[in-house]
């Protein structure tokens, strides 16, 4: 079975471009003008992947609101920014309510399709990983608690939530305590290929993250020269 991106582009002429690329690759294409079609249609039938367009008609920050919304009913739901906006802001922004990867229109039609192609297999991974709910089916380290069959992260019994990025970096961050992981290493985990300063965006989310649940959580250090550490 094909899998199905959830394309959601307010230009009718970019829009079409990219269902047509994609179709080619072999996806399964439903695309969308706005974001309250769009979110309509993923309540009742979510696709395997989300590319959204940042600013989305009147909506400047349309696509962010459609990820923070997306988010409420699927936190495995890998979602792909687009924007013709290639700035610090729009990346921290879109990362903050739970983008797992961020491309700037100028970015190529293939590279796309690997990002997507990526971010899925990752996303199968965590859904096909021991179905059986075996003994290794959860890491426990201190007071955080991950369900690897459902991709569910809690912290002192109660639910964080994570997109699937931020979600392979904290279990990659937990696996390896008390060693630090570095910028690259984290990206490894996660199947990215980012600057390390997307990285730290990342972290500072996922803190974010945690702190909404426990506003005292401090279990992710910085190592200066190392890169980042899960201390108990």
């Amino acid at each position: 079975m094909r899998c199905t991106v959830g394309l959601v582009e307010d230009d009718d002429v970019i829009r079409e471009n990219y269902a047509d690329f994609l179709q080619a690759r072999g996806f399964g294409v439903r695309a969308f003008a706005d974001r309250l079609t769009a979110l309509d249609s993923f309540r009742v039938d979510t696709p395997d992947v989300a590319v959204l367009d940042v600013a989305l008609g009147e909506e400047r920050d349309g696509g962010l609101l459609l990820c923070s919304e997306i988010r409420r009913f699927s936190q495995t739901l890998p979602v792909i920014f687009l924007t013709c906006h290639d700035n610090e802001v729009d990346r921290i922004s879109g990362l903050r309510v739970g983008g797992d990867d961020y491309l700037s229109k100028e970015s190529s039609f293939e590279f796309l399709a690997v990002r997507i192609e990526t971010l899925l297999e990752r996303r199968r991974a965590v859904l096909e990983s021991d179905p059986d709910g075996g003994p290794t089916s959860n890491v426990v380290v201190g007071d955080l608690s991950i369900d690897l069959r459902r991709a569910e992260v809690k912290w002192k019994g109660e639910p964080v939530r994570l997109s699937l990025t931020q979600y392979w970096m904290v279990l990659a961050l937990a696996s390896a305590q008390p060693q630090p992981k570095s910028a690259p290493e984290l990206m490894r985990a996660a199947n990215i290929s980012v600057a390390s300063n997307t990285v730290a965006v990342h972290i500072r989310s996922v803190r974010g993250r945690f702190t909404a649940v426990d506003p005292e959580f401090d279990a992710i250090r910085t190592e200066r020269g190392h890169g980042y550490r899960w201390v108990l």
